[in-house]
């Protein structure tokens, strides 16, 4: 018995057309449709940042959690 290893592609692919059937010359890249037009409107500055409620909040909660971390940690080096 022979072993036989066929051809993993067996039919050609197209190939891609060239720089100079698409017009581009080489060196030069055309625009991507995203740069062509600003999009994103006039820069307006936030006027309003966090509520000191939500602020407060996220403190307590995080200085609980270091809280509640160390005082296990004191706990298990007992």
């Amino acid at each position: 018995m022979s072993a036989h290893i066929s051809d993993p592609e067996p039919t050609p692919r197209p190939v891609p057309p060239t720089a100079a059937a698409t017009g581009v010359p080489p060196g030069e890249t055309p625009p991507g449709e995203s740069s062509t037009g600003t999009g994103a409107g006039p820069y307006r500055p936030l006027t309003r940042g966090w509520g000191m409620g939500p602020l407060v909040v996220i403190c307590l909660l995080a200085f609980a959690c270091a809280l509640f971390f160390l005082a296990y940690a004191v706990f298990l080096d007992l």
